[in-house]
């Protein structure tokens, strides 16, 4: 469900929003004709002088078969690599001004210099050069004092890479993480890898408006929220959250419909609330801001149900909470998974969000009494605030524990 992004009462809106996707698809049109340049060349080896590289963060995973024969299988991560070139700065003020007009410029965000300074910071990697058909060599130091090199790549014509190692290695113990990083690219080319096993429990969260308020119902709000302001945890989602990784212990997964430009945003904002997981964004909209507002809303329901399943085949054998919120398509989205899927899925939890206008009909009984058809009443909750959900965690663990009982 979910309805189309509103826009602002202010009609000069959409007049300068359209303007500002024109200047910026002109801009994106050059970045294009450099890439398919580059795309055209063999590939190469990305180079520190050159290149900046972004390493994701990620979780390993055993091969499911370990669950059933009860021997451990060697670990397997999906690397996820974006390689831009580093002479990819250019004068982007009158971009900065479109953005900064749009958010709304005034004395609750700070002095016009420190937004501006944190609007061009935000929207530079999405100035970035993207550079295809280059590959890396990974160094992977594993706890047993070994140091593995794994080749990545190329990159695709968008700039990224994903692809699955199979390390070989098996003793390592669950709960162990290590920082691997590119041969001959250290500055910020690295990634924490979390090796969590088959057995356990794994949260599945959305970012925007379930743990970050974004306001993805208003054009103006996604822009003021993404570019202008600094992030903002949803009041009470950090201490449930610490709450979630005391009683249960889970593995993380952190899933927005945001572009991968955001990532660095993104993921230090996590890492500032909240517990350490795998952020998984979208590969697409590298070379067109204009489309930023669009990923928040445009087909996030198949978006996230392809993403989930992935994470699921990644770990069929844990038990998973879902959490997400009642601004676009996070319930139908785990129900989908629920009824695929309804021995995983354990708990689905929504946040109906209520400080943001016009959300009468996505928070609507209606709208979830459709969204959850066919999906027991016990499994999914709508609430408010976070502290609502203290009880409903103790039934959980109170639920599986007798469950899980000789």
């Amino acid at each position: 469900m979910g309805s189309p992004v509103s826009r602002s009462k202010d009609p000069s809106v959409p007049e300068k929003l359209e303007r500002f996707s024109h200047s910026w698809k002109r801009y994106s049109s050059m970045l294009r004709i450099v890439s398919s340049t580059l795309l055209r060349q063999p590939s190469q080896l990305a180079d520190g002088h050159l290149h900046t590289v972004w390493l994701l963060d990620n979780t390993a995973y055993r091969h499911p078969a370990s669950h059933v024969s009860g021997e451990p299988h060697s670990w397997r991560v999906e690397v996820v690599a974006c390689v831009f070139r580093k002479d990819s700065r250019r004068d982007i003020s009158k971009f900065v001004a479109v953005i900064a007009d749009l958010a709304g410029l005034d004395g609750e965000l700070g002095t016009e210099k420190e937004i501006r300074r944190r609007i061009a910071r935000r929207l530079q990697p999405f100035l970035y050069h993207i550079v295809p058909e280059h590959y890396m060599m990974l160094e992977i130091p594993l706890p047993n004092h070994t140091t593995q090199i794994h080749k990545i790549g190329p990159t695709e014509e968008n700039g990224i890479v994903s692809q699955v190692i199979n390390t070989g290695v098996r003793q390592v113990a669950d709960g162990a993480r290590v920082r691997s990083h590119v041969r001959g690219v250290r500055e910020k080319a690295y990634m924490e890898t979390a090796f969590a096993g088959p057995e356990g429990w794994l949260v599945v969260s959305d970012v925007d408006d379930t743990i970050k308020y974004t306001k993805t119902s208003d054009t103006t709000g996604i822009l003021r929220t993404t570019f202008a302001e600094e992030p903002r945890p949803i009041t009470g989602m950090p201490q449930l959250y610490s709450r979630l990784e005391r009683h249960f212990e889970p593995t993380w997964f952190y899933l927005s419909a945001s572009p991968y430009n955001l990532y660095p945003f993104l993921r230090g904002f996590l890492r500032d609330h909240f517990s350490p997981g795998t952020l998984i964004l979208r590969d697409s909209s590298w070379l067109d801001i204009s489309e930023l507002v669009k990923s928040f809303t445009v087909n996030t329901l198949e978006y996230k149900v392809d993403r989930i399943r992935k994470i699921r085949r990644w770990f069929p054998h844990r038990r998973a909470l879902c959490i997400g919120d009642s601004t676009q398509t996070d319930p139908e989205a785990y129900a989908e998974i629920y009824r695929r899927h309804p021995e995983w899925v354990h708990a689905i939890l929504i946040r109906k969000v209520m400080d943001v206008p016009h959300m009468e009909e996505q928070n609507s009984p209606a709208r979830f009494a459709e969204a959850f058809k066919g999906v027991p009443k016990h499994i999914w909750r709508v609430f408010e605030q976070p502290r609502e959900l203290y009880s409903v965690l103790d039934e959980i663990r109170a639920r599986e524990n007798a469950s899980f009982s000789p």
